[in-house]
């Protein structure tokens, strides 16, 4: 096939793709966020065929996209879950993973609810001294995860670094000595090792120092047979953006567990928590333009939402790049998007952007990870529908609220005052 010919196909499918977007949000209004299933599927073949290690297994982090129906369509593939909280563990059993593909890895929860996840039969990661103690007392043959804080500072800014010495996630690295005073107190069975230093991470070169480092305090543990590596690889939201070269990772990642494994003459089981990596690139949030507002110092374009839909651009300082699909061919301009929560809202400021008019889509790109998980009915608005298109078809996922999802938890009683 020549280039002229691979070129208009690219360009006939970008169409088609702008296309059935302002058709999904003329049939399900906007807001609304929209899953690309297909890219699910390509992510994760694409981070499972990265790495050449026996005995590899993915464990979608699932605090990314909790839809049950995302859920189903990794369990489809053969994924594990990562889970942090009893809930998302009850929605995965509910998706239909087996307990012991799903592995909980939660942070300053209470014993409680590690005893109800223990009565699951999950896979358990212990990140604190206290509880240790506790699993020790009343579950000493337990199988269990130990979280290591490796001291790295690591990530794409402070807020999602989480291995560095003032982290709260994980057990030091320097208190080795008390973990492994409890475990031999207690005869604790630990059957596995977990870190994760943070998220988009660019360099490889972090990856392979934490693999060296955990692999090294690995030797002080006789019986485990698992290593997670969390997950923190880093994707493009815009065009040259940096990413995590996965296919480096997963040569470098490969070479050092199997020269480990061939040390120890042990099949380690090798874990890995992605998230953002197997499902952002998948999703739209569209939203509709209200008005155009004209002022001394800039052009605002605000839309039917606001961060109590997508919150990762004034809670991370997060870029999403913003298409109108409406008038893809428009001239660009300068624009700053806006919401309409009453406090600063703001998506994007001083974004070139094809010529907005009232009543455009705008998509917003990346929106698959943390975005609906994440969205509330601050100001009492609504939460959006959610759609998966899957092999040229789209489904409703979630429906979009209503006014009596607002207030169907408040109870109707008569009080006085």
């Amino acid at each position: 096939m020549s280039s002229a010919l691979i070129y208009a196909f690219i360009c006939y499918f970008y169409c088609f793709l702008k296309f059935m977007y302002l058709e999904l949000a003329k049939k399900y209004q906007a807001p609304l966020y929209v899953y690309d299933g297909d890219i699910i599927i390509k992510k994760y073949n694409e981070f499972r065929n990265a790495f050449k290690i026996k005995n590899l297994k993915i464990h979608y982090a699932m605090k990314a996209l909790s839809n049950i129906h995302i859920l189903k369509l990794f369990n489809h593939l053969g994924s594990g879950l990562d889970c942090v909280s009893i809930e998302e563990i009850l929605l995965g059993l509910k998706a239909g993973f087996k307990p012991e593909s799903i592995i909980y890895t939660p942070n300053g929860v209470s014993f409680e609810e590690y005893k109800k996840a223990i009565n699951l039969n999950v896979k358990i990661t212990i990140d604190n001294i206290s509880i240790l103690e506790k699993i020790g007392q009343e579950y000493p043959n337990l199988p269990i995860f130990i979280r290591l804080n490796p001291h790295l500072m690591a990530g794409g800014n402070s807020k999602i670094s989480v291995g560095h010495i003032d982290s709260k996630f994980g057990i030091s690295i320097h208190q080795m000595p008390i973990i492994k005073r409890i475990i031999k107190n207690y005869t604790i069975n630990v059957e596995g090792i977990h870190i994760h230093t943070g998220s988009d991470i660019i360099e490889s070169e972090v990856f392979e120092r934490v693999a060296r480092l955990i692999l090294h305090i690995a030797d002080e543990f006789e019986n485990i047979n698992s290593i997670d590596f969390g997950s923190g690889f880093k994707v493009k939201y815009k065009e040259n953006d940096l990413e995590t070269d996965i296919k480096q990772v997963g040569k470098t990642f490969s070479k050092l567990i199997n020269d480990y494994c061939k040390k120890r003459n042990k099949e380690l089981t090798v874990r890995f928590e992605p998230g953002k990596f197997l499902v952002s690139e998948a999703g739209k949030f569209l939203a509709k333009v209200n008005v155009i507002k004209q002022t001394t110092a800039c052009t605002f374009v605000a839309v039917n939402s606001g961060f109590n839909h997508l919150i990762r651009p004034m809670f991370y300082n997060a870029y999403h790049k913003i298409e109108n699909l409406s008038n893809p061919k428009g001239d660009k301009k300068m624009y700053s998007v806006v919401g309409y929560i009453c406090e600063s809202d703001t998506f994007a400021e001083d974004r070139l952007i094809n010529d907005v008019r009232e009543g455009d889509i705008l998509a917003f790109n990346n929106a698959g990870a943390y975005c609906f998980s994440m969205t509330s009915n601050y100001n009492s608005r609504l939460k959006p529908a959610e759609i998966l298109w899957l092999n040229g078809k789209d489904y409703l996922i979630r429906k979009a609220d209503v006014f009596d999802d607002l207030i169907k938890n408040q109870t109707d009683i008569e009080i006085e005052f």
